[in-house]
C-alpha cells in the first residue's frame, strides 16, 4: 500500500541534519543523481530559504532543493525534486513547489528554471502543471549533452525555463 494517506505530512524549511535523510531519500528514488550527503547538508544549511522538505512521522518523505541564480535575481534553479516511492502520487510534489512559491513571495521571482531528463515523465508532467496551473511559458532548449557526463549511463539534461509568473 502507498503512503498512508491519514497521516499528516507538514512542509518546512529544512536544517542542516535533513541533509543525510534527504540523501537517503534521493537513493530510493532511483532516478535522481545521488550527490554527497555533506551537498544537501550544505543544500540546507547555505540554501534552507530556497529549499522546502516534506515531513511525516518525523520521517522525510520528499523534498526540493533550489537557489536563486547569482547573476539572475529573477530566477530561481530548481536542482532537485523527489519523493520516497512509497508516498509517490498523492500530490506532495505539487505540495512542495507551493510551498517553496509561499517561501519566496517576498522576492521578485519571474522565472523557474530546472533541467530534466526526457525519460523523467513524472517531472515533466509536474512542472508542466505549475506552469499551467499559472499560465506560465514553457520553454524547453538543449541543457547538457549525455556527453557531457562521465559516465555512459546519463541521460541528456533539458532546459526548462517557465515564466513569466
Amino acid at each position: 500500500m502507498k503512503g498512508s494517506q491519514h497521516l499528516t505530512i507538514h512542509y518546512r524549511r529544512p536544517e542542516p541534519a535533513d541533509g543525510s535523510r534527504i540523501w537517503e531519500v534521493v537513493q530510493k528514488t532511483g532516478v535522481l543523481d545521488v550527490n554527497s550527503a555533506y551537498c544537501y547538508m550544505m543544500m540546507c544549511r547555505n540554501f534552507r530559504e530556497t529549499c522546502v522538505v516534506a515531513e511525516k512521522e518525523d520521517q522525510i518523505v520528499g523534498f526540493v532543493t533550489a537557489y536563486v541564480l547569482p547573476d539572475q535575481p529573477d530566477t530561481l534553479f530548481v536542482w532537485q525534486i523527489g519523493i520516497a516511492p512509497d508516498e509517490q502520487g498523492q500530490g506532495i510534489g505539487k505540495n512542495l513547489l507551493t510551498q517553496l512559491e509561499q517561501q519566496l513571495s517576498h522576492r521578485s521571482i519571474s522565472y523557474w528554471e530546472t533541467t530534466i531528463s526526457p525519460s523523467n515523465t513524472a517531472s515533466r508532467a509536474l512542472f508542466a502543471s505549475y506552469a499551467k496551473a499559472r499560465g506560465a511559458k514553457w520553454n524547453e532548449q538543449e541543457g547538457f549533452r549525455a556527453a557531457l557526463f562521465p559516465t555512459d549511463e546519463h541521460e541528456e539534461e533539458k532546459w526548462i525555463r517557465i515564466g513569466p509568473l
